[in-house]
């Protein structure tokens, strides 16, 4: 039976349609008053709204005067993340840890530094008496990410200290949910599975011993069972997905929000919901149902000639969900390419030697080279197209057993440590509150008394 909560009325349909009819703007009104939308001017570059030391996006280079694509660098606080990636890796270690503590403390970590970060996080990764039985596991959502937002809110409650603002006060809340996303997140999927599809319940207590990617695969699978490479490599793709700048949506909104002066369980949530958007975190999962609907209809995946006919009807809004987009390829910023899809491709193909799928991998490599050039034939685009991150990552959490119902989640876990450096980066420069303008285009009009006015 429907549920009426839920319901569309003839009613609801009338008063939408006058809503629409009565709120459209003028797209030429845009240029006439030089509106940046999504805050980017009509090159695709963002308007610049502040200044931050947490992390820089490169991608274009200056020669000869002019302002010229070059292939995309990463930066966290001044370090280029490919060179974090070679370090870890070279010494065989995990890096998510090392990278949350130089994302918020402006500096590597010297061993020991390290090792104590990594116990802070161990301490802290415990959830509140009955939290689980009392919120998580009561009235669990479809969607996981509804499911963290509303945990995060909850831990308000829990705590004594929430609506202080201070940095020491504010890093405690901030290394207790690095420590306890992980939690919230398996532990609501786990609850969706058994109330939602009637599984079995597991909840697995996490090992003070693991790193946050091994724990993230010990309290997920019902055996705790997982190969080094997997955790190196989810390892990877958390570090990769730590931090993207200031301007991107989320970390955004963790600014705007947190310059009102609201609590830190407010500002994580209100990124959380945006990070949720297909649009942002939720692209990756796009990816993995684009290439699902095209290995189902492309008969020889190493035929150029039917992959490059797909993709054509992908863009022609024949294909997958008809939105004309080829999903992965493009980025607001990067051009020529993204660094942290180039650096997660290379490990990609190892685990996909390992799980046997290398037939996948290839299909992937064929469309991240056809793609740019079918886009750029159909297309008015003013700079160049490749591939993003969300295009490998969806690959690796597929490969990886990770449900599609985790795959914005463990953006969130990756992008924990970069926001919660922004939070605090905007409360120690005590900026004013974000407050940008939007310019009215309605006519005036008198006030009509009720009984004059006509249906």
């Amino acid at each position: 039976m429907a549920n009426p909560f839920s319901a569309i009325t003839p009613e609801l349909m009338e008063l939408s349609s006058r809503f629409e009819s009565n709120s459209r703007i003028d797209p030429s009104l845009y240029d006439k008053y030089d509106v940046k939308r999504g805050l980017r001017d009509i090159n695709g570059k963002g308007v610049l709204t502040g200044l931050t030391v947490i992390s820089e996006i490169v991608s274009s280079k200056t020669v000869d005067g002019k302002e010229v694509p070059c292939e995309g660098k990463l930066y966290y606080r001044g370090i280029d993340v490919e060179e974090i990636v070679e370090g870890f890796i070279k010494e065989d270690r995990f890096g998510f840890e090392e990278v949350a503590y130089l994302l918020l403390f402006g500096e590597l970590p010297d061993a020991e530094q390290l090792d104590n970060f990594c116990r802070i996080l161990s301490n802290y990764r415990t959830l509140p008496t009955n939290f689980v039985r009392d919120i998580i596991m009561k009235a669990p959502s479809q969607d996981m990410m509804n499911t963290l937002a509303r945990s995060v809110l909850t831990m308000y409650s829990y705590d004594d200290n929430a609506d202080d603002n201070s940095i020491p006060n504010v890093l405690r809340q901030s290394l207790q949910l690095i420590a306890l996303f992980p939690l919230l997140s398996v532990y609501g999927y786990q609850a969706y599975c058994h109330y939602h599809d009637h599984k079995s319940l597991f909840i697995h207590r996490p090992q003070p011993e693991l790193s946050t990617a091994e724990n993230i695969l010990y309290i997920l699978r019902p055996d705790s069972k997982y190969t080094p490479l997997e955790a190196k490599i989810l390892d990877l793709a958390l570090v990769l997905h730590a931090e993207h700048g200031g301007g991107n949506n989320s970390t955004f909104t963790t600014h705007v929000v947190t310059s009102s002066g609201t609590d830190t369980y407010s500002a994580i949530t209100a990124a959380l919901c945006s990070l949720k958007g297909p649009r942002h975190g939720g692209a990756n999962i796009k990816v993995v149902q684009m290439f699902e609907d095209m290995k189902a209809k492309v008969s020889d995946w190493t035929d150029e000639g039917q992959v490059a006919d797909y993709l054509e009807r992908l863009l022609d809004k024949k294909e997958f969900d008809r939105s004309g987009l080829i999903y992965g390829m493009g980025h607001a910023v990067y051009s020529l390419s993204d660094p942290r899809a180039t650096v997660l491709k290379k490990f990609v193909e190892s685990l996909s030697k390992e799980k046997e799928r290398m037939d996948e991998f290839r299909l992937y490599s064929l469309v991240e080279r056809l793609a740019p050039e079918i886009i750029r034939e159909k297309r008015k685009i003013y700079k160049g197209v490749s591939a993003n991150v969300d295009f490998y990552s969806g690959l690796v959490y597929d490969m990886l057993g990770l449900p599609l119902q985790l795959f914005t989640p463990l953006f969130a876990i990756a992008r924990l440590p970069g926001w919660a450096a922004h939070r605090m980066e905007e409360i120690v420069n005590a900026g004013k509150i974000i407050r940008p303008a939007y310019k009215s285009v309605s006519d005036r009009r008198p006030y009509i008394p009720l009984d004059q006015r006509q249906k």
